[in-house]
């Protein structure tokens, strides 16, 4: 096998061959208590213990100093996840205040604030702008498969891997429109559903 072929599966060689931080902690750690053992082994169990105690206790403290220093000096690593130019948690944020805004200009043209011509004006913009953040999360999300899967299971359908959960319907004995599976009523002539 050539380094190559060994290399293909995403992995940086450099990375998987260095030596991490926290591993020269326990490695330093290590190398201290067995030389300390070494070195007093003929005074008895009670000096080894307590100076291996005392270097593994040093390492966890160089682990939490490292854990504390390592963000601060270390570039920003933002995780989180991001759609198109912006991140999830800006794009939720975002349609958090257009929604609210709506809502607020809902409640100025009720109290007479605010003139109809200007309200559906302002209106019109804003559930625009929070349908395309709607959308553009709803496109990112890449959950809708899942939740198919996990509402087929529910339902006892796990078996059938191929039904279509979204498109599943029933007909109306009366007029023969397609109903949703839970529907009790038809939506077309209101005649109850067996």
């Amino acid at each position: 096998m050539s380094s190559e072929t060994s290399t293909e599966g995403g992995a940086k060689p450099d990375a998987a061959n260095s030596l991490q931080p926290w591993q020269f902690f326990v490695l330093a750690a290590l190398g201290c208590a067995t030389a300390a053992t070494f070195l007093i082994r003929s005074r008895g169990p009670v000096p080894v213990i307590l100076l291996s105690v005392l270097m593994g206790t040093t390492a966890l403290v160089g682990l939490a100093a490292l854990r504390v220093i390592r963000p601060l000096v270390s570039p920003h690593d933002d995780k989180s996840a991001v759609i198109g130019r912006r991140t999830r948690a800006g794009l939720e944020q975002e349609k958090t205040i257009a929604l609210r805004t709506i809502k607020e200009l809902e409640f100025d043209r009720a109290m007479g604030k605010i003139s109809e011509e200007d309200f559906h004006e302002m209106s019109q913009r804003l559930r625009a702008r929070a349908s395309r953040l709607i959308k553009q999360l709803d496109a990112a999300a890449g959950y809708r498969s899942q939740i198919e899967r996990d509402l087929a299971k529910r339902l006892g359908e796990s078996g059938k891997a191929s039904v279509d959960v979204a498109n599943a319907t029933r007909a109306c004995p009366k007029c023969a429109t397609a109903n949703d599976l839970d529907a009790r009523f038809c939506k077309a002539c209101g005649e109850r559903l067996a």
